[in-house]
Formats: C-alpha cells, sequence, structure tokens
C-alpha cells in the first residue's frame, strides 16, 4: 500500500500534539492509506517529545531552529511517497485529508490548503488575525500570483501535501517561515502539476502566543519572493526610469519645456532625467546579472529567451555598444572643452552646460556602464558556458 507521511513542525506543543496525531491516524484511515506520522521537533521543553512517541509517532530532533528548518528535517526523514505538513496546534483538522491524497493519487505534485473565502475556504472566529486575514494573506498571495504567475489563491497555507518526488526536486532551502513561500515559488517556476482544495482554519488549541511574528516574518516573506523576482525587483522599474529619463532628456537637451506660464521643467529636471537614465540602466543590468547567477546556481530554472539573447551578445558586442555610446560623449566634452578655450578658460553659459556637458557625462558614464557590465555578465557566464 502506498504510505501517507504526515509532518507536523513541533516546538512546545504539549497543549495540542496528541489531538493531532489522532486526528491524522482517523483522516488516513478514512482515506484508506498507510501512514507514518514524523513530528519535526525544533528543541520542545514541555514534553512533546514523550507525548509524540507514547502516541505512535516518530520523533525527528531537529537542530537547525527554525519553521522551514523543521520541516525540511521531517522531509529528509519522511519513507512515504505522499507527505502531508500541517501544523500541531490544532488550527488544522488532520482527520479531512482526503481530499489531498485524493488529488495527490490524481497525479498532483503539491496540493494547497486554502483558508481564504476567496478560494471557497473559512476561517472560523478568533482564528487569525485581523491584519493577516485582511491585509498579510491576501496581499502577500497577490503579490505571488502576480510576480510568478501562480495559480494558488492562499500562499501561505500550512496545510499541504505534495510528493516525496516533487519536493526533492523542489531543492527548498530557506530555514524561516519563508519556506512556505519557496515551496509554491519553485513548484510554478518548475511548471509542477499544483492544486488547490478549500479548508477550515479554526483557532488554534495553543497554551501560549504564537511563533510567528506578524512584521518580521511578513517582510521575510516579501524578501524572498523579491529576491526570487529579479525582473520585479530590477528589470521594469529600471525600465521605467530608463525609458522616463531617455525622454525628459530629450526634451529638455535644447531648452526648457514649459508645461504652464508659470510651471516649467528646467535644468533640475534635466539632471534628475540624466540620473533617471543611469540608475534605470543599473537596474537593467542587476537584472540580468542576478538572473545568469540564480540560474547557474539552480536557484531558478533556465530560461530560453536568455539562451536566444546570450546568442547574439557577447563581451565583445557589449565593448562595442559602451564605445559607440561613450563616443558621443566624448565629441560633446571635446566641443565644451573648445568652447571654455574660447573664453579663456572662465566660466561656461548655460547653453553650453545643458548642450555639452550634460550630456557628455551622462553618455560617457552610460557607455562605460556597458562595457564594464558586459565584463561582468562575460564572467557570470563562463561557467554556464
Amino acid at each position: 500500500m502506498t504510505k501517507l507521511t504526515i509532518i507536523m513542525p513541533c516546538l512546545n506543543e504539549s497543549a495540542t500534539l496528541k489531538t493531532c496525531i489522532d486526528k491524522a491516524k482517523a483522516g488516513a484511515a478514512r482515506a484508506n492509506i498507510g501512514l507514518e506520522i514524523i513530528i519535526a521537533d525544533n528543541g520542545s521543553s514541555d514534553g512533546s517529545q514523550e507525548i509524540a512517541m507514547a502516541n505512535g509517532a516518530r520523533v525527528v530532533n531537529i537542530v537547525i531552529k527554525g519553521y522551514g528548518a523543521a520541516l525540511a528535517g521531517g522531509i529528509a526523514a519522511a519513507s512515504g511517497k505522499y507527505i502531508i505538513m500541517g501544523d500541531a496546534d490544532d488550527s488544522y483538522d488532520f482527520s479531512d485529508i482526503s481530499q489531498f491524497v485524493d488529488k495527490l493519487r490524481q497525479g498532483y505534485e503539491l496540493v494547497m490548503g486554502c483558508r481564504l473565502p476567496r478560494g471557497g475556504g473559512r476561517i472560523m472566529p478568533g482564528a487569525m488575525p485581523l491584519k493577516h486575514r485582511l491585509l498579510g494573506n491576501p496581499v502577500l498571495s497577490f503579490i505571488g500570483r502576480l510576480f510568478f504567475k501562480s495559480p494558488v489563491t492562499d500562499f501561505h497555507c500550512g496545510l499541504r501535501g505534495f510528493t516525496k518526488a516533487a519536493v526533492e526536486r523542489m531543492d527548498l532551502h530557506t530555514t524561516g517561515m519563508e519556506f512556505a513561500s519557496e515551496m509554491v515559488i519553485k513548484a510554478t517556476l518548475l511548471k509542477m502539476k499544483v492544486a488547490e482544495v478549500p479548508i477550515t482554519l479554526h483557532p488554534d488549541g495553543r497554551d501560549r502566543p504564537p511563533h510567528l511574528r506578524s512584521w518580521r516574518d511578513g517582510w521575510r516573506h516579501l524578501r524572498f519572493m523579491l529576491m526570487y523576482s529579479p525582473k520585479w525587483l530590477f528589470l521594469w522599474p529600471g525600465l521605467l526610469l530608463f525609458i522616463t529619463g531617455v525622454i525628459f532628456f530629450a526634451m529638455l537637451w535644447h531648452e526648457p519645456l514649459f508645461l504652464t506660464e508659470s510651471v516649467g521643467l528646467g535644468a533640475n529636471t534635466y539632471l534628475i532625467s540624466a540620473m533617471s537614465i543611469l540608475i534605470g540602466f543599473q537596474l537593467i543590468s542587476f537584472y540580468f546579472f542576478t538572473k545568469v547567477f540564480a540560474i547557474m546556481e539552480g536557484f531558478l530554472p533556465g530560461e530560453k529567451f536568455l539562451s536566444r539573447l546570450f546568442r547574439y551578445i557577447s563581451l565583445e558586442t557589449g565593448i562595442l555598444a559602451g564605445i559607440m555610446v561613450a563616443v558621443p560623449g566624448a565629441s560633446f566634452l571635446a566641443m565644451a572643452v573648445w568652447q571654455w578655450h574660447r573664453a579663456d578658460f572662465g566660466g561656461l553659459s548655460y547653453a553650453v552646460n545643458r548642450q555639452l556637458v550634460i550630456p557628455a557625462v551622462t553618455f560617457i558614464l552610460l557607455g562605460g556602464q556597458i562595457v564594464f557590465s558586459s565584463f561582468f555578465l562575460s564572467i557570470l557566464g563562463m561557467r554556464r558556458r
């Protein structure tokens, strides 16, 4: 018979652990599947380990602290083909896991529970703080769907099932609460077969405060999403800054732009547009640096677009492009020096600064960025090639 492993991360859950184990046994019996229960203990000091063993569960001691570390240790020790993970605080009903097992038997590699009403789930009164219900979970889940095109409604539901083979392919690394996000993101990027089932979240039965720290752990989830999405962290902001900067730089090159008789865009806006061009290009470069490094290290899957792009973009083409951008800048600088000479090396006029000096600095800096970015990309790509 195919075996199911239920993993419960545990840190001082003596008040609810026996109830969760009993419900897990009942749920496996209803699903007609062999069961192994692993308590991934993260250093309990309240007798949780003894309770687990007395009720037929296997205790795996995890030295590294953290929610993700505990789950990773439990997953490594699991012998079941299918794995279901869930908190040991009795907020999830393990007796109602048949729908997870059914989806896994149908060939789904990740089956997510959904607590949110928009996905058919239910949150009982007192089960989730208002800031999590209205802000944290909906906002972070929306960002996850936007960034990664994930089909999952509730990114951070702690009750979920997956195959042992699928989670090994995910190669999960995080040790904290962001482990939940990493699993969904990796499954989406690897184009795994993902399903979602509605569940009910109950008030937990703890006799102590929860381990979750709302703002700290929320930031860790958001930070992880940004780090795994260089397109949203670097590329889109970089393109916005670069294109906006180019437009205003071109409009203000020769003369100020008056929006009304009293409102005009002049030298200050012109300088800011130059800054926008340079910062925008830096961010676009960071996107390519991050993407190449992440693909090489196995954090992100490869992309056909980048493979095709690097067939045509090499160190030599980057150097040539940088020189082509810097040469006009050098020409403008030479003309500015000539105008300075004609003025007996005195002060330069506003028109010379606007039409020659500022463009010279902008083009030379941009050309230098292109050249050295090409060198750095080439260094990163050496191992890839």
